[in-house]
């Protein structure tokens, strides 16, 4: 993506991705716009041909461990995945009343704006952070720091009890999205 300092050199293969909201703002603080991201990763793991690792949705970003399998490749689904949760997401502010509504869509509008590329709202940043993972370490040190996030955050004592994560999975038990295991 335009502005993305850390490419994504090879699409089809393993990757560490953040991303972020624009500015940075904590927009994942419901749970109706988190389980649009969780429907959306699924979505793309049964129609896109995209294996997730490991997720977690903090309040201002999304980390993934995520490969996509050919003939599809990890820009194209990436640019679909946050085109589609924005204007969700979008869309569901005015459902559940957000109480921040006017706010959060005068910052992606005013984003919108200054960029000119999107056409009315732009919450998610363009850049990916993509960190090519190279093997079994890099991916399972990734995989750890994601599911640290929460906990560092303070949000959760252990991993696996916060619900917006793959920990869940990774401790036996079921979680929200799809997961393959490296």
């Amino acid at each position: 993506m335009s502005g993305d300092r850390y490419r994504i050199a090879d699409q089809n293969a393993t990757y560490f991705l953040t991303l972020t909201v624009v500015d940075w703002i904590d927009l994942f603080t419901r749970k109706e716009y988190c389980l649009t991201v969780v429907d959306s990763l699924n979505y793309c793991i049964r129609e896109k041909n995209m294996e997730v690792f490991a997720w977690v949705i903090m309040s201002s970003h999304v980390h993934l461990a995520v490969r996509v399998k050919e003939p599809d490749k990890l820009s194209d689904v990436l640019r679909d995945f946050k085109k589609f949760t924005s204007k969700a997401i979008i869309q569901l502010m005015n459902e559940i009343g957000e109480s921040r509504r006017e706010w959060l869509l005068a910052k992606f509008s005013d984003e919108a704006n200054r960029i000119g590329r999107a056409k009315n709202y732009k919450i998610w940043k363009d850049d990916n952070h993509a960190i090519e993972l190279g093997g079994y370490i890099d991916v399972e040190t990734r995989v750890n720091y994601v599911h640290q996030n929460p906990v560092k955050a303070m949000i959760v004592q252990q991993a696996e009890q916060y619900i917006f994560s793959s920990a869940t999975d990774y401790a036996g038990g079921k979680g929200l999205v799809t997961i393959s295991y490296f």
